[in-house]
């Protein structure tokens, strides 16, 4: 059975809009594909990690590189927006401050 919390709402926000930004990515011409086939894997493992004990990379760790794979997709370009990329990064971001307890909010974790 899982626990719905704050902290999983935020770390699934974070892994879909991840995984669509390198959907489009894929799917633009012009656009960089090598970013976007990582972004889609690490996103995806990050998804997983969340919901199944077995993936060899903790969700911190698969967090921590879908934050560094969507700031480098940020700074990429190509024709797709940089909208997704930069709420999906936003949204890893204060997950990872949240799971590491650098920030306590009462409710949150």
């Amino acid at each position: 059975m899982i626990t719905l919390s704050w902290l999983l709402l935020i770390a699934l926000a974070a892994g879909v809009l991840g995984l669509v930004d390198g959907i489009w990515r894929l799917r633009a011409r012009g656009g960089s594909t090598v970013v976007g086939i990582i972004e889609i894997v690490v996103a995806g493992l990050f998804l997983l990690s969340l919901f199944l004990p077995g993936i060899p990379f903790g969700s911190l760790v698969l967090g921590v590189a879908l934050a560094i794979v969507l700031a480098v997709a940020m700074f990429a370009g190509g024709r797709t927006g940089r909208t997704l990329t930069i709420i999906a990064l936003v949204l890893t971001v204060i997950w990872l401050v949240l799971v590491n307890k650098w920030i306590i909010i009462p409710g949150l974790n």
